[in-house]
């Protein structure tokens, strides 16, 4: 199972690394954390700052919207497909 790291121990090991300078490989032996999660976490926060990460079943602003736009497009999708049907139906008779 993977270990899960709150919001307080991510900033900590980003500022190991950004703000003191400190090697990624050391920072990564040090706290037992794989070297390619202390990197993207590194990226995250560098790409979206505070809201890198949001928490448990949260999304960051900008992700929740894409979302929420791409739900409305499929229903959209299925509502033109159902009319075009009726269309059809209504056309023929």
């Amino acid at each position: 199972m993977p270990r899960k790291f709150d919001l307080e121990f991510k900033i900590n090991a980003i500022r190991l690394v950004l703000d003191q300078g400190l090697k990624v490989s050391q920072v990564c032996s040090d706290l037992g954390v794989g070297l390619s999660t202390l990197e993207r976490w590194i990226s995250e926060h560098k790409q979206h700052g505070a809201a890198a990460f949001p928490g448990k079943g949260k999304l960051r602003p900008d992700d929740d919207k894409l979302r929420k736009l791409e739900r409305e497009n499929e229903i959209l999708k299925r509502e033109r497909d159902i009319l075009k049907k009726a269309l059809a139906i209504f056309s023929s008779q």
